[in-house]
């Protein structure tokens, strides 16, 4: 499994732990969701404008969010490779949001990144069952990891 992680902003600077505590997040996932194999996902931390341009061209949302994630059609891909594909987090909604509801910022930025995780593998939440199902996973993978909310 590899995981890429391209730093472009300031506030939360990633070390090996936290690239460490990701891997494990995405073997976790994947597992979760029975999918075997190497797979391959980009994180980018970003700054608040850089995410709210991202969502402006992306989705025609002018304004910031947390995290975004692209995904890759498999259909697209050779056989020997899995790209996933790439998550956005923007860092300051994580430290803003770790605030809000009183956690910590490694929990919240694990929480975004399962998040993350979980649209590639086509979860979404437009729906209310979609949503109750996705937050159960979510906070499944984050116990087994032994990451509370606080």
């Amino acid at each position: 499994m590899i995981l890429e992680i391209s730093n472009r902003q300031e506030h939360l600077l990633p070390d090996q732990e936290m690239k460490e505590l990701f891997e494990e997040i995405i073997k976790k996932t994947l597992s979760h969701e029975n999918r075997e194999g190497n797979y391959e996902v980009s994180l980018s931390l970003v700054t608040a404008e850089e995410i709210r341009e991202l969502n402006q061209l992306y989705r025609g949302k002018d304004r910031a969010t947390d995290v975004l994630s692209f995904p890759i059609e498999e259909q697209f891909q050779p056989e020997e490779e899995k790209m996933l594909g790439d998550i956005v987090i923007s860092t300051e909604a994580v430290i803003e949001q770790a605030k809000e509801y009183e956690h910590s910022v490694e929990r919240e930025i694990t929480y975004l990144f399962v998040h993350g995780l979980l649209h590639l593998l086509g979860y979404n939440h437009l729906e209310s069952e979609d949503k109750e199902k996705m937050r159960k996973v979510e906070e499944k993978i984050l116990s087994q990891l032994e990451i509370t909310r606080k």
